[in-house]
């Protein structure tokens, strides 16, 4: 089965930047990809999604700010978060293989990560 690695959180202050990695053990077949988050008191959201062809979607609330991708070649898929607000603050989850339409209000997966915490004061 393949298993999803997220790295890259951490702390940072408003207005920072940072890259979230999800390695993955082996090529993903499925054709949509994506980052969730689910915040303190909150419900997961979607946050950014990536088809097979390269297409991507961004919730509202991070459209200019953050950025989906991915390397086919080293199985891996990336979010770059600029401009950071606290209300970003959240586990961040990558997932493969999501239900139905490959956008952000998808919330179920084939596989999904173990999540990494970034903090933003």
């Amino acid at each position: 089965q393949v298993q999803l690695v997220e790295s890259g959180g951490g702390s940072v202050q408003a207005g920072g930047s940072l890259r979230l990695s999800c390695a993955a053990s082996a090529y993903i077949y499925n054709p949509c990809m994506g980052w969730f988050r689910q915040a303190p008191g909150k419900e997961r959201e979607g946050v950014a999604t990536i088809d097979s062809d390269g297409k991507t979607t961004y919730a509202d609330s991070v459209k200019g700010r953050f950025t989906i991708s991915k390397d086919n070649a080293k199985n891996t898929l990336y979010l770059r978060m600029n401009s950071l607000k606290p209300e970003d603050t959240a586990v961040y989850y990558c997932a493969a293989g999501l239900w139905g339409a490959c956008i952000v209000v998808a919330t179920r997966a084939n596989f999904w990560g173990q999540g990494t915490q970034v903090t933003v004061s």
